[in-house]
């Protein structure tokens, strides 16, 4: 056999066993789970003929999800989180260096090839030690161009599975720009709501700030008249004072909220302001959840979970392939004369090529504990994707019940609101009339106040409550939308 065939004959063999890869095949991990949710959804979404099971492939809502609230308002700004939002361009970055780290790991599943010219002339020098004195000359010259090839062969998979590990880190993170960007667009909407909870409160205690004005002074005029001690007109400046306390207040939280909104869609405070609008009307959408297993594959954050486990199981098989040799197949070729004028001649030619198989044989435990830390590190990955989907349920689960318990709340309330202000107009009219004293106002005047006031409070919680359930199914994404690397 011709030698010279030897080391092509050896790497054809050895690019037939590249197919192999050791370590563990990947199957998903199972999650504790339900066939429903525990909860059900409030009557109002069932009557509105818009709740449905929804199968695993249904779209439940568009990505641009707040607008099932139907505020023009809410939507501008929501659009703007999403083009000026600094941790959404933060996740974005982390998803560009991520796609790269695919295109770096793929490149070893590549020769690499590289040169490096040099132009030298030497003379040796005749007094050095030991050297015969007849061989000393006038300088030698060296002109070099070699080509270098090395290319590792992925005998047991370490290569791939590397990209492999790459790629579902990418997926991963792809999976965190989502997770980021609900929860930034969630929280803009519970923001938005929030302060338009403060309106409405604002101009419920303008108006009650005018009304107890309007008792303190039947209630001079009746002292003036000798028809009422002085003491009611203490009460009714006490009760003024404090309601204008209160009227006060609640200019803290809507500054707070209008600051938190500006940061978010990417403006400094100082240079953001938003009209005050009491009167807007806040729709309560009905949300379609589905079951517990539709679930997991519409939460961004299991998803990137889930890819994260994919990648620790590589990490298994990165770790096993240590225990096996390394081939690498080394080529040189190129020109190298004494001259320029015969650098590059035929017969200035040179190559060299063959295989180099390294093993390591002792390294006191190293592989071992590298490949017990990928499994341990696996197991932590599992139980973290677990603890993941089972706070999605639970997240369901609250404000499911959230939204079932508040509606009927905020009949009940109705109901007290609508009883206390009759309340407060019969003793008002009585103390009018000389049948009561003023204590009796004051006390109806108060429990009005607080029943407007909480009815205003439930009306909020159920919209906060309506977000965090988007937030919680997974605002209208699901896997199919992870990106195919």
């Amino acid at each position: 056999m011709n030698t010279r065939f030897v080391p092509l004959a050896l790497t054809a063999g050895t690019l037939l066993l590249a197919g192999c890869m050791v370590g563990p095949k990947y199957a998903r991990p199972t999650t504790p789970m339900a066939p429903a949710f525990k909860e059900q959804p409030p009557d109002s979404f069932k009557s509105e003929g818009t709740w449905k099971q929804a199968s695993p492939g249904d779209q439940l809502m568009r990505s641009n999800w707040w607008e099932i609230f139907g505020d023009p308002q809410l939507n501008l700004l929501e659009e703007q989180v999403t083009s000026a939002n600094q941790n959404l361009k933060i996740a974005e970055a982390r998803l560009r260096e991520a796609r790269s780290m695919i295109r770096f790991n793929r490149s070893g599943l590549f020769p690499t090839i590289s040169t490096a010219p040099s132009v030298a002339n030497e003379r040796l020098s005749a007094n050095q030690p030991y050297f015969p004195t007849s061989q000393a000359n006038n300088g030698t010259g060296n002109f070099s161009l070699p080509f270098d090839l090395s290319y590792e062969v992925d005998l047991w998979g370490r290569v791939r599975r590397t990209v492999n590990a790459s790629r579902e880190e990418a997926q991963a993170t792809a999976a965190d720009l989502e997770t980021a960007s609900l929860s930034l667009h969630a929280e803009l909407a519970l923001d938005y709501f929030e302060l338009r909870s403060a309106d409405a409160q604002q101009q419920l205690l303008d108006d009650t700030v005018k009304a107890y004005t309007d008792a303190l002074a039947l209630t001079q005029n009746r002292f003036e008249g000798g028809a009422a001690p002085k003491s009611d007109v203490a009460q009714a400046q006490t009760q003024l004072d404090t309601a204008q306390v209160q009227d006060t207040d609640i200019t803290v939280a809507r500054a707070q909220f209008e600051h938190a909104i500006a940061t978010l869609i990417g403006q400094p405070p100082a240079k953001f302001s938003l009209p005050p609008a009491p009167q807007t009307k806040l729709d309560l959408p009905a949300i379609p959840v589905g079951v517990p297993s539709t679930l997991l594959e519409r939460r961004p954050d299991v998803a990137a979970g889930e890819r994260r486990v994919a990648e620790a199981n590589e990490q298994i098989g990165i770790a096993r392939a240590a225990f096996y040799p390394t081939l690498v197949i080394g080529a040189e070729a190129g020109f190298q004369g004494t001259t320029a004028t015969n650098w590059l001649n035929w017969p200035s030619r040179m190559w060299a090529v063959g295989p180099q198989l390294s093993e390591t044989l002792f390294d006191a435990g190293r592989r071992r504990a590298t490949s017990d830390a990928a499994k341990a590190n696996y197991d932590a990955t599992v139980a973290g994707y677990r603890q993941t989907a089972l706070t999605a349920f639970q997240e369901v689960e609250d404000n499911l019940a959230a939204l079932r318990i508040l509606e009927s709340e905020a009949e009940q309330q109705h109901r007290a609101t609508a009883s206390a202000e009759e309340s407060l107009q019969l003793f008002t009219n009585r103390y009018e009339g000389g049948v009561d004293n003023y204590l009796q106002v004051i006390t109806a005047q108060t429990i009005a106040l607080a029943n407007e006031r909480n009815e205003i409070d439930i009306q909020r919680r159920r919209m906060d409550a309506s977000v965090l359930l988007v937030k919680a199914v997974g605002g209208g994404w699901d896997t199919s939308q992870l990106p195919k690397l």
